[in-house]
């Protein structure tokens, strides 16, 4: 844990019943018992809005207590709501701890690196990070499928499309020693390069082919 704000948390990673423990403490130290439905409020990342949350924040704790606030899935929040929060939590309210709840990161996501400076972080088991380094040994270890989940999970977080072509294609010139190898799949680059920059394919269709072309290289190479 960080030296972060004391009044927000950052409950990182994805391990429910850990999390679970801590919550229960932190209900434990902040609420009494005969409020705590008047000073819980437990609020989910996609069904929330911006007057809801600042309502939440704004109602005062019964019997002089605090507050506690939690945001589940705080990644999924609106662009509305992040850059809300990423203000407020520089400055909290005193009378509310307010806990974001991750279960995974976006190394571009403004408010959780908000987060990781202004509030104390709790870290659980964290999904590994994918790259264009994973989704290369992917397509080495031959499991199209596997490659191909990777890949759409990329574009879903918002990875451009060039930029895992670049990325790819650094991996596999940095590792490829074979020349005669090496040229075949250059060939399948540029021939997604060109797809993708004359409109001939969409840039995820164009992707989905070269990592599907490169796994059948792959595979075609290790049994000649």
């Amino acid at each position: 844990m960080n030296s972060g704000n004391a009044m927000v948390y950052l409950f990182l990673g994805d391990d429910p019943a850990s999390k679970d423990i801590q919550l229960k403490k932190l209900k434990n130290t902040l609420l009494p018992k005969n409020l705590e439905q008047f000073n819980l409020d437990t609020l989910y990342a996609r069904d929330l809005t911006l007057k809801n949350l600042q309502e939440k924040l704004l109602n005062l704790p019964g019997n002089n207590a605090k507050r506690l606030i939690i945001i589940k899935e705080a990644q999924s929040l609106k662009d509305v709501l992040k850059d809300f929060l990423m203000e407020y939590i520089k400055k909290p309210q005193e009378h509310v701890v307010l806990v974001l709840d991750a279960s995974r990161v976006d190394k571009r996501d403004a408010l959780i690196n908000a987060a990781l400076k202004y509030a104390k972080v709790l870290r659980f088991k964290e999904e590994p990070q994918i790259s264009t380094f994973t989704l290369s040994r992917c397509i080495e270890s031959k499991r199209p499928d596997s490659a191909l989940t990777i890949l759409n999970q990329l574009l879903r977080e918002g990875e451009r499309p060039e930029r895992i072509l670049g990325g790819l294609r650094h991996e596999w010139e940095r590792s490829t020693g074979i020349s005669l190898e090496l040229k075949k799949r250059l060939k399948l680059f540029l021939i997604c390069d060109i797809e993708i920059k004359t409109g001939k394919l969409k840039p995820v269709f164009a992707l989905e082919k070269l990592v599907v072309s490169l796994c059948a290289l792959v595979n075609a190479l290790h049994q000649a």
